[in-house]
């Protein structure tokens, strides 16, 4: 299939309420959402980067600059018969994961799309539907973050994930355990903690946690192994692991016992498939975590986790948790059983609205073959 044009937009997009981790804090979500098109079909992916160099080195601005200067050289005009070829036209280009993702996934789409079946059925998906967890940033006290999960569950969400730091922790994970003993929970704390804080993170264990996610710094894998260790609870790892390079010596060393596989961070959907395989053959827990996609990533991410060895709720929530209105239709909606359907129409089987996507975007640029 010969990539015939590209067009790439910045959105941004007010999330419906701030979201804050241990190290930076959300008001609008920022991504560049990737076009391409063949014939009369058109693909779509999302490289869902943020502002600031804080979940990953890449921001927007950077992401843009290599995408226009050195993807979108590499891919117009060209044909590919499957998203590996394309991903391996890219294989030039150093790191910069999430801005290759963006064109691998958009390129799944639009073979998707061409084919007439879903993306879910041409990853080799095997469910109907998703388990859903959802993600609580850090709030202003306990007592509030007490009330939004209790507000989640409500919902029907299956898991509770919090956002834990140096100080904010024991006793906040204390008191969601006291409130809800039998929900299950996990904390993550996006690399917050030093190996100094080792014995801190060992108390946790009295709470039956599903897992503690990357408490240790993005490019660790020796310290999550040590932990490993003194710990019951599964580690789980997220940015530590880029690929199947990392994998690979995560696996060797020990390191985790659960692995938080987002596309958008590895690379695209044939290098998370590969590493659910790994996985999957090392007996490794799997789920599908998010980076507030909007509904372009979210419907990737729900393929994705429809894989069989995605056996732990994701972070793939409902369109509402983040927005009051998403760029596609339909969203994504929770289920009173706290799973999302498995969209079964052709491609990621939602429709991109061009008139929200003209309504966020800031910069759009197309380029022809």
């Amino acid at each position: 299939m010969k990539v015939e044009s590209v067009e790439l937009r910045q959105l941004r997009i007010p999330l419906a309420s701030p979201f804050e981790t241990s190290g930076w804090r959300e008001e609008e979500k920022t991504c560049i959402i990737v076009g391409l098109r063949s014939g009369p079909l058109a693909g779509f992916g999302e490289c869902a980067v943020s502002r600031g160099p804080w979940y990953s080195y890449e921001t927007t601005h950077s992401a843009w600059h290599i995408m226009e200067e050195y993807i979108v050289p590499s891919v117009l005009g060209r044909e590919f018969k499957t998203p590996g070829e394309l991903l391996d036209v890219l294989s030039s280009i150093r790191g910069h994961n999430m801005a290759k993702a963006a064109f691998e996934m958009a390129f799944w789409d639009l073979v998707a799309r061409e084919r007439g079946v879903s993306l879910s059925k041409m990853l080799g998906g095997a469910s109907s539907q998703v388990v859903s967890g959802v993600s609580v940033g850090i709030q202003e006290s306990v007592g509030k973050l007490v009330d939004m999960v209790e507000k989640f569950l409500d919902r029907g969400y299956r898991r509770i994930k919090v956002k834990i730091k140096p100080g904010l922790d024991v006793k906040l994970v204390a008191a969601l355990r006291e409130e809800f003993p039998d929900t299950p929970l996990m904390v993550d704390a996006n690399a917050a903690y030093r190996s100094e804080d080792m014995e801190r993170l060992v108390k946790l264990d009295q709470f039956e946690l599903l897992m503690i996610e990357q408490p240790f710094a993005w490019d660790d894998l020796v310290d999550h192994a040590s932990l490993q260790k003194v710990i019951r609870t599964p580690v789980c790892l997220d940015e530590s692991v880029a690929g199947l390079s990392d994998l690979k010596a995560a696996l060797a060393l020990e390191s985790c016992r659960v692995l938080n596989i987002k596309p958008a961070r590895v690379g695209g959907l044939t290098v998370a498939r590969m590493m659910h395989d790994v996985c999957l053959s090392h007996r490794i827990a799997v789920w599908c975590g998010g980076l507030l996609e909007t509904g372009v990533g979210r419907a990737h991410n729900v393929a994705l986790a429809s894989l069989p060895g995605f056996v732990m709720p994701n972070d793939i929530s409902a369109s509402d948790r983040w927005f009051k209105e998403d760029i596609v239709e339909p969203g994504f909606v929770l289920n009173p059983d706290g799973t999302i359907n498995v969209p079964t129409g052709p491609g990621i089987g939602v429709e991109v609205l061009e008139d929200r996507l003209d309504k966020y975007t800031r910069e759009k640029k197309r380029f022809k073959a």
